[in-house]
């Protein structure tokens, strides 16, 4: 799948986890739930298309974690759990 990087595009959104929501998105741009059946992303993540890849997963679940490391704030000072 193509990402933003391997394109050179620069993403205006500097925020620390953008470059993770720039991939998700380009990962569910390029399935067949947003590409033939026309439904954006959201839609095509609740609904759990089969035409979605684990990357996609991966990556939303990457998303959640990077987000919420940003609210919850013993990570801030202890890092992730499991190191």
């Amino acid at each position: 799948m193509m990402r933003y990087e391997e394109k050179g595009e620069k993403l205006k959104d500097k925020s620390r986890c953008a470059h993770l929501r720039a991939s998700l998105k380009m990962c569910m741009l390029e399935t067949d739930c947003c590409k033939i059946q026309r439904r954006t992303p959201r839609d095509c993540l609740l609904s759990k298309d089969p035409s979605i890849p684990d990357e996609c997963y991966a990556l939303r679940q990457t998303f959640f974690d990077c987000k919420h490391s940003i609210i919850d704030g013993r990570r801030r000072f202890r890092g992730p759990k499991g190191y």
